[in-house]
């Protein structure tokens, strides 16, 4: 039997069984090799893992949705280079599981702004977002502040973790409960958008 376009096109489950083939060997021949590549494995320099404390700030930001409207990738063209600093590249994201790029950008990206802003902004920021930026359609988070950060599974996280590889010591995750104690998830929040996208920066 001859396989024409003409014998695909009317046997539908041929032309299913084509159609994931291709999007099989097209994704392996894509994603394959990047797995090889320094550059996407290896943590840029000064990247350090995430302290208890911006750990627990990037599950904060992840419950609360902010990756719904904020992007943490800046692209690869001038306009962006410009407006946020360095584009993204992978290294920097070797230890985030998942990794927040994204694509929605109603707020702006989110990747460079560690150090852009002091502690103070952020905290009148996440409580009124109008105080700061009058424009904003963000909704606030008064409770941030009032809600202590959970420190009862911060160490069976850090062992998770470190399980996929990232470089935590026994004594990191003994002492982790300590660094969350008197802190609130507000302050966990900052602590985590302070620290992003710091490295590249620091190196330009």
């Amino acid at each position: 039997m001859k396989l024409t376009h003409d014998l695909i096109e009317r046997n539908q489950a041929l032309l299913i069984i084509l159609i994931i083939l291709v999007i099989v060997v097209g994704g392996l021949v894509e994603i394959v090799p990047l797995s090889f590549q320094k550059s996407v494995t290896e943590p840029v320099a000064g990247l350090k893992p995430y302290s208890p404390l911006r750990l627990t700030g990037r599950d904060i930001y992840i419950r609360e949705g902010c990756y719904n409207c904020h992007s943490q990738m800046v692209r690869p063209f001038r306009a962006e280079v410009e407006r946020y600093g360095p584009y993204s590249v992978a290294g920097e994201f070797v230890y985030d599981r998942p990794f927040q790029w994204g694509s929605k950008r109603t707020g702006p990206d989110l990747h460079r702004v560690g150090a852009r802003y002091s502690d103070e902004w952020h905290r009148v920021h996440l409580n009124n977002p109008r105080d700061v930026v009058p424009e904003s359609n963000m909704p606030a988070y008064p409770w941030l502040a009032k809600t202590p950060a959970n420190a009862e599974d911060i160490q069976a996280k850090l062992t998770a973790l470190r399980r996929l590889g990232v470089p935590y010591s026994d004594e990191d995750v003994k002492k982790a409960p300590a660094e969350l104690q008197g802190k609130t998830e507000l302050e966990a929040l900052i602590a985590y958008l302070q620290g992003l996208g710091i490295e590249l920066k620091r190196s330009n």
